[in-house]
């Protein structure tokens, strides 16, 4: 009123901005984004208008659980409720500064998610405050050459990742824009639990190993690395009936993708050339794809990846390696070796998977290692550097009020 002075508070989040206005006769918060405006009952306790969330202040700093400015659903997006997250090496790269699509800080990781809509934006048509979601974790917009012309979503030019070019989904609440394009409906028959490894990591395998290896029943598949995407691409080959070697350092997680599904587990560690015997060895001479779910710096394991083919053969990028070791041109030329990438997925290969969950071909559940609260998931995101992290299964915040 004009005998009040009223403070406003501007508060800029990746995706969103909002005006935090007390209004001291009503004991509300109004909260204005564009045109919108939006009241919230500030009640006892925490306000209504924030939420618990991982955040981190500079790269490589403390993530600790912060009080943060609740998210308001954009034009043609939702805002989801989150009710199961899974941690993965992607978010320890973002944390470390090592992923140029985080432009500003603070910010908020995380972007394996399932969670129910609590709020839509306009524009929306195929969404439901209630309705169960899951969603990939590259939110194409449709429009651009790659989306339209190349039927590539997964390159979008204009893409938009929760938990990288926004803030993600280690919090209570995320915005995701565009949802009709990208989101999906979840089943009741799919718990939270193991649906929060559908957006990326499974996913992710699904197409390294489906769509862009082309492995099929009775095909021979290696697998570089057993952490997240890796075991996921054992069961996604397991799932395809394929015959499956795995190739990692750790002991723990060569163990957990026999019990997946891998006929043979071979030690990442050994020499080159007694690796690479091995492999042909197990493969009755090599093998019909590998897949390098490696990544990191200085990896040998795209080099080794290609000697282990067949004649013909396909090589299959998964992982981001910094720095990788130059690969075997001549090798490629001689043997007409095929080199392909894939990154992510698209919303019509989670359909994908989703109808395999569904129908009791892919069991998800399989993947998680362990359950943790906010708090155990800050922690466990600044310690996955170290040896052994993550070998063995997915960890999911499924507790955001601790």
């Amino acid at each position: 009123s004009s005998s009040q002075a009223t403070r406003v508070s501007k508060v800029s989040v990746p995706g969103m901005e909002a005006l935090f206005i007390p209004c001291r006769s009503t004991k509300m918060f109004l909260t204005t984004t564009g045109a919108a405006l939006r009241r919230r009952v500030h009640g006892g306790g925490r306000s209504m208008s924030t939420m618990r969330a991982a955040v981190y202040r500079q790269f490589g700093g403390p993530v600790a659980v912060e009080d943060m400015p609740r998210p308001v659903a954009p034009a043609g997006g939702v805002v989801v409720q989150v009710r199961a997250n899974g941690l993965c090496r992607s978010d320890w790269h973002g944390w470390r500064g090592h992923d140029d699509d985080i432009a500003s800080l603070p910010h908020v990781p995380g972007h394996e998610l399932s969670g129910v809509v609590a709020e839509v934006g306009t524009g929306v048509e195929n969404f439901k405050v209630g309705d169960r979601i899951v969603a990939p974790f590259i939110l194409s917009c449709g429009a651009c050459p790659e989306c339209v012309t190349l039927k590539q979503p997964t390159v979008c030019r204009r893409q938009q990742q929760p938990g990288f070019h926004l803030w993600g989904s280690f919090a209570e609440y995320v915005a995701l824009p565009r949802a009709d394009l990208n989101l999906l409906h979840l089943s009741s028959a799919v718990d939270f639990d193991a649906a929060a490894s559908l957006g990326c990591r499974l996913t992710t395998s699904y197409r390294a190993v489906a769509q862009q290896g082309r492995v099929s029943a009775g095909s021979s598949l290696a697998v570089f690395g057993c952490g997240g995407v890796g075991l996921s691409a054992v069961l996604i080959g397991r799932a395809l009936g394929a015959r499956i070697v795995a190739v990692d350092v750790s002991a723990a997680a060569r163990r957990r993708a026999i019990d997946l599904g891998a006929e043979v587990a071979l030690d990442a560690g050994l020499p080159d050339n007694e690796l690479r015997e091995a492999l042909l060895e197990a493969t009755d001479g090599g093998a019909d794809v590998a897949v390098d779910c490696v990544g990191g710096a200085g990896t040998a394991s795209t080099v080794n990846a290609a000697f282990s083919l067949r004649r013909g053969g396909r090589l299959v990028q998964v992982a981001l390696p910094q720095d990788g070791p130059a690969l075997p041109v001549a090798l490629f030329a001689a043997r007409e070796l095929e080199l392909v990438g894939s990154h992510g997925a698209a919303p019509a290969d989670l359909v994908r998977v989703l109808g395999m969950v569904e129908e009791g071909r892919l069991q998800p559940a399989d993947l998680i290692m362990g359950k943790m609260t906010l708090s155990e998931a800050c922690e466990q995101l600044m310690a996955m550097d170290k040896t052994g992290a993550g070998g063995g299964g997915v960890q999911v915040c499924v507790d955001f009020a601790h």
